[in-house]
Protein backbone atom coordinates (compact mmCIF):
# COMPACT_ATOMS: atom_id res chain seq x y z
CA UNK A 1 0.00 0.00 0.00
CA UNK A 2 1.40 3.36 -1.03
CA UNK A 3 1.11 6.21 1.44
CA UNK A 4 -1.76 8.61 0.87
CA UNK A 5 0.65 11.50 0.32
CA UNK A 6 2.64 9.68 -2.36
CA UNK A 7 -0.48 8.38 -4.10
CA UNK A 8 -2.23 11.74 -4.15
CA UNK A 9 0.85 13.51 -5.50
CA UNK A 10 1.18 11.05 -8.38
CA UNK A 11 -2.55 11.20 -9.16
CA UNK A 12 -2.34 15.00 -9.35
CA UNK A 13 0.52 14.61 -11.77
CA UNK A 14 -1.51 12.01 -13.71
CA UNK A 15 -4.46 14.38 -13.98
CA UNK A 16 -2.20 17.13 -15.29
CA UNK A 17 -0.71 14.97 -18.06
CA UNK A 18 -4.19 13.77 -19.03
CA UNK A 19 -5.28 17.39 -19.44
CA UNK A 20 -2.59 17.73 -22.09
CA UNK A 21 -4.69 15.46 -24.28
CA UNK A 22 -8.01 16.78 -22.97
CA UNK A 23 -8.03 20.52 -22.25
CA UNK A 24 -11.77 20.26 -21.48
CA UNK A 25 -11.39 17.15 -19.31
CA UNK A 26 -13.16 18.64 -16.30
CA UNK A 27 -16.05 19.82 -18.47
CA UNK A 28 -16.46 16.28 -19.77
CA UNK A 29 -16.35 14.89 -16.23
CA UNK A 30 -19.06 17.36 -15.24
CA UNK A 31 -21.30 16.39 -18.17
CA UNK A 32 -20.81 12.70 -17.45
CA UNK A 33 -21.72 13.02 -13.77
CA UNK A 34 -24.68 15.25 -14.65
CA UNK A 35 -25.93 12.37 -16.78
CA UNK A 36 -25.41 9.84 -13.98
CA UNK A 37 -27.32 12.07 -11.59
CA UNK A 38 -30.19 12.76 -14.00
CA UNK A 39 -30.33 9.31 -15.56
CA UNK A 40 -30.28 7.15 -12.44
CA UNK A 41 -32.65 9.46 -10.55
CA UNK A 42 -31.57 8.23 -7.12
CA UNK A 43 -29.13 9.64 -4.55
CA UNK A 44 -27.38 6.30 -3.97
CA UNK A 45 -26.65 4.75 -7.38
CA UNK A 46 -24.36 1.77 -7.79
CA UNK A 47 -21.82 2.83 -10.41
CA UNK A 48 -19.16 0.78 -12.19
CA UNK A 49 -16.04 2.60 -13.43
CA UNK A 50 -14.54 0.64 -16.34
CA UNK A 51 -10.80 1.08 -16.86
CA UNK A 52 -10.70 3.32 -13.81
CA UNK A 53 -6.95 4.03 -13.72
CA UNK A 54 -6.07 5.73 -10.41
CA UNK A 55 -9.71 6.61 -9.68
CA UNK A 56 -9.88 10.18 -10.96
CA UNK A 57 -13.42 9.79 -12.29
CA UNK A 58 -14.61 7.58 -9.42
CA UNK A 59 -13.55 10.20 -6.88
CA UNK A 60 -15.39 12.94 -8.76
CA UNK A 61 -18.55 10.84 -8.90
CA UNK A 62 -18.44 10.43 -5.12
CA UNK A 63 -17.65 14.10 -4.54
CA UNK A 64 -20.92 14.93 -6.31
CA UNK A 65 -22.94 11.90 -5.13
CA UNK A 66 -21.58 11.01 -1.68
CA UNK A 67 -24.27 8.34 -1.11
CA UNK A 68 -23.24 6.46 -4.25
CA UNK A 69 -21.23 3.24 -4.29
CA UNK A 70 -18.53 2.99 -6.95
CA UNK A 71 -16.76 -0.20 -8.01
CA UNK A 72 -13.67 0.82 -9.96
CA UNK A 73 -12.24 -1.83 -12.29
CA UNK A 74 -8.82 -2.00 -13.88
CA UNK A 75 -5.93 -4.40 -14.26
CA UNK A 76 -2.96 -2.01 -14.09
CA UNK A 77 -1.15 -2.75 -10.79
CA UNK A 78 0.42 0.69 -10.44
CA UNK A 79 -2.72 2.70 -11.16
CA UNK A 80 -4.78 0.48 -8.85
CA UNK A 81 -2.19 0.94 -6.10
CA UNK A 82 -2.35 4.72 -6.54
CA UNK A 83 -6.14 4.65 -6.33
CA UNK A 84 -6.19 2.44 -3.25
CA UNK A 85 -3.53 4.54 -1.56
CA UNK A 86 -5.21 7.86 -2.27
CA UNK A 87 -8.75 6.76 -1.39
CA UNK A 88 -8.26 4.27 1.43
CA UNK A 89 -10.57 6.35 3.64
CA UNK A 90 -13.56 6.03 1.28
CA UNK A 91 -15.42 2.77 2.03
CA UNK A 92 -17.95 3.60 -0.68
CA UNK A 93 -15.18 3.19 -3.30
CA UNK A 94 -13.92 -0.32 -4.05
CA UNK A 95 -11.13 -1.10 -6.51
CA UNK A 96 -11.30 -4.43 -8.33
CA UNK A 97 -8.51 -6.04 -10.37
CA UNK A 98 -10.15 -7.55 -13.45
CA UNK A 99 -9.39 -7.67 -17.17
CA UNK A 100 -12.41 -6.21 -18.97
CA UNK A 101 -11.64 -8.24 -22.07
CA UNK A 102 -11.83 -11.58 -20.23
CA UNK A 103 -15.21 -13.30 -19.80
CA UNK A 104 -16.42 -13.63 -16.21
CA UNK A 105 -15.25 -10.34 -14.73
CA UNK A 106 -18.78 -9.03 -14.16
CA UNK A 107 -19.86 -12.05 -12.08
CA UNK A 108 -16.57 -11.87 -10.15
CA UNK A 109 -17.55 -8.42 -8.87
CA UNK A 110 -20.14 -10.19 -6.67
CA UNK A 111 -22.53 -7.23 -6.73
CA UNK A 112 -25.45 -7.30 -4.31
CA UNK A 113 -27.77 -5.68 -6.88
CA UNK A 114 -27.69 -4.68 -10.55
CA UNK A 115 -25.67 -1.56 -11.28
CA UNK A 116 -27.54 1.66 -12.07
CA UNK A 117 -24.81 3.10 -14.27
CA UNK A 118 -21.39 2.38 -15.69
CA UNK A 119 -18.86 5.02 -16.65
CA UNK A 120 -15.52 5.17 -18.39
CA UNK A 121 -13.15 7.87 -19.60
CA UNK A 122 -10.23 7.62 -22.01
CA UNK A 123 -9.80 3.90 -21.43
CA UNK A 124 -11.79 1.55 -23.63
CA UNK A 125 -10.19 2.58 -26.93
CA UNK A 126 -7.22 0.46 -25.85
CA UNK A 127 -9.25 -2.75 -26.17
CA UNK A 128 -9.25 -4.68 -29.45
CA UNK A 129 -12.74 -5.03 -30.90
CA UNK A 130 -13.15 -8.63 -29.74
CA UNK A 131 -12.24 -7.68 -26.16
CA UNK A 132 -14.46 -4.59 -26.36
CA UNK A 133 -17.41 -6.76 -27.33
CA UNK A 134 -16.66 -9.04 -24.38
CA UNK A 135 -16.54 -6.03 -22.05
CA UNK A 136 -19.89 -4.70 -23.27
CA UNK A 137 -21.54 -8.10 -23.09
CA UNK A 138 -20.31 -8.56 -19.52
CA UNK A 139 -21.49 -5.07 -18.60
CA UNK A 140 -24.98 -5.74 -19.96
CA UNK A 141 -25.25 -8.76 -17.65
CA UNK A 142 -24.90 -6.65 -14.48
CA UNK A 143 -26.53 -3.36 -15.52
CA UNK A 144 -30.23 -2.99 -14.71
CA UNK A 145 -32.76 -2.43 -17.50
CA UNK A 146 -32.77 1.29 -18.21
CA UNK A 147 -29.30 1.61 -16.71
CA UNK A 148 -26.81 3.97 -18.31
CA UNK A 149 -23.40 3.45 -19.82
CA UNK A 150 -21.41 6.67 -20.30
CA UNK A 151 -18.11 6.60 -22.14
CA UNK A 152 -16.00 9.74 -22.54
CA UNK A 153 -13.26 9.26 -25.12
CA UNK A 154 -11.75 10.40 -28.39
CA UNK A 155 -13.89 8.44 -30.87
CA UNK A 156 -13.24 9.06 -34.56
CA UNK A 157 -15.51 9.00 -37.61
CA UNK A 158 -12.96 8.84 -40.44
CA UNK A 159 -14.27 5.39 -41.38
CA UNK A 160 -17.57 6.93 -42.49
CA UNK A 161 -17.24 10.74 -42.70
CA UNK A 162 -13.61 11.69 -43.39
CA UNK A 163 -14.20 15.41 -43.84
CA UNK A 164 -16.06 15.68 -40.54
CA UNK A 165 -13.25 13.68 -38.95
CA UNK A 166 -10.69 16.20 -40.21
CA UNK A 167 -12.70 19.08 -38.79
CA UNK A 168 -13.24 17.35 -35.45
CA UNK A 169 -9.51 16.74 -35.10
CA UNK A 170 -8.81 20.36 -36.04
CA UNK A 171 -11.15 21.62 -33.31
CA UNK A 172 -9.45 19.42 -30.72
CA UNK A 173 -5.97 20.54 -31.76
CA UNK A 174 -6.91 24.22 -31.64
CA UNK A 175 -8.47 23.84 -28.20
CA UNK A 176 -5.25 22.28 -26.93
CA UNK A 177 -3.11 25.06 -28.38
CA UNK A 178 -5.35 27.75 -26.87
CA UNK A 179 -5.21 26.13 -23.45
CA UNK A 180 -1.50 25.37 -23.22
CA UNK A 181 0.38 27.28 -25.92
CA UNK A 182 4.05 26.33 -25.60
CA UNK A 183 3.61 25.17 -22.00
CA UNK A 184 2.18 21.70 -22.62
CA UNK A 185 2.19 19.24 -19.69
CA UNK A 186 4.32 16.11 -19.76
CA UNK A 187 2.90 13.42 -21.99
CA UNK A 188 1.80 9.86 -21.16
CA UNK A 189 5.21 8.32 -21.81
CA UNK A 190 7.06 10.97 -19.79
CA UNK A 191 4.72 10.32 -16.83
CA UNK A 192 5.45 6.60 -16.92
CA UNK A 193 9.21 7.17 -17.26
CA UNK A 194 9.10 9.44 -14.20
CA UNK A 195 7.10 6.86 -12.25
CA UNK A 196 9.69 4.19 -13.07
CA UNK A 197 12.41 6.49 -11.71
CA UNK A 198 10.63 6.96 -8.36
CA UNK A 199 11.80 4.32 -5.84
CA UNK A 200 8.32 4.31 -4.28
CA UNK A 201 6.78 3.18 -7.57
CA UNK A 202 9.58 1.36 -9.39
CA UNK A 203 8.58 -2.14 -8.25
CA UNK A 204 4.98 -1.60 -9.31
CA UNK A 205 6.11 -0.28 -12.69
CA UNK A 206 8.19 -3.43 -13.17
CA UNK A 207 5.21 -5.65 -12.27
CA UNK A 208 3.08 -3.67 -14.69
CA UNK A 209 5.57 -4.24 -17.51
CA UNK A 210 5.15 -7.99 -17.08
CA UNK A 211 1.37 -7.95 -16.60
CA UNK A 212 -0.06 -5.33 -18.95
CA UNK A 213 0.66 -3.41 -22.08
CA UNK A 214 -1.01 -0.86 -24.31
CA UNK A 215 -0.62 -1.51 -28.00
CA UNK A 216 -2.34 1.50 -29.54
CA UNK A 217 -5.86 2.74 -30.03
CA UNK A 218 -7.43 -0.54 -31.07
CA UNK A 219 -11.07 0.61 -30.90
CA UNK A 220 -10.91 4.31 -31.71
CA UNK A 221 -13.89 4.47 -34.06
CA UNK A 222 -17.30 5.61 -32.88
CA UNK A 223 -19.04 3.05 -35.09
CA UNK A 224 -17.21 0.14 -33.43
CA UNK A 225 -18.55 1.14 -30.01
CA UNK A 226 -22.05 1.88 -31.28
CA UNK A 227 -22.45 -1.48 -33.04
CA UNK A 228 -20.89 -3.42 -30.16
CA UNK A 229 -23.21 -1.78 -27.63
CA UNK A 230 -26.32 -2.49 -29.69
CA UNK A 231 -25.24 -6.10 -30.15
CA UNK A 232 -24.71 -6.39 -26.38
CA UNK A 233 -28.31 -5.41 -25.64
CA UNK A 234 -28.24 -1.64 -25.36
CA UNK A 235 -31.22 0.07 -27.00
CA UNK A 236 -30.57 3.76 -27.49
CA UNK A 237 -26.98 4.78 -28.24
CA UNK A 238 -25.90 8.35 -28.98
CA UNK A 239 -23.61 11.28 -28.17
CA UNK A 240 -24.66 13.45 -25.21
CA UNK A 241 -21.76 15.90 -25.28
CA UNK A 242 -19.04 16.62 -27.80
CA UNK A 243 -16.11 18.92 -28.49
CA UNK A 244 -14.33 17.95 -31.69
CA UNK A 245 -13.66 14.21 -31.58
CA UNK A 246 -13.88 14.24 -27.79
CA UNK A 247 -17.29 12.68 -27.06
CA UNK A 248 -19.48 11.49 -24.26
CA UNK A 249 -21.22 8.45 -25.68
CA UNK A 250 -24.33 7.26 -23.86
CA UNK A 251 -26.04 3.87 -24.14
CA UNK A 252 -29.19 2.75 -22.33
CA UNK A 253 -29.64 -0.89 -21.35
CA UNK A 254 -32.74 -2.34 -22.97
Amino acid sequence: MLTTTVAQAWISRWDRQQEGYLPDREERFTALIDAVEAGTDRPDPLVLDLGCGPGSLAARVLDRLPKATVVAIDTDPLLLALGRGAHSGRPELRFADHDLGTPGWAAALDLDRPADAAVSTTALHWLPETALRTAYGELASVLRPGGLFLNGDHLDVDDSTPQLHRLERALAERATRRRFGDDAPEDWRQWWNAAAADPALAELVAIRADATGHHGSESAHLAVHTVALRDAGFGEVGTLWQNGNNRLLCAIRA
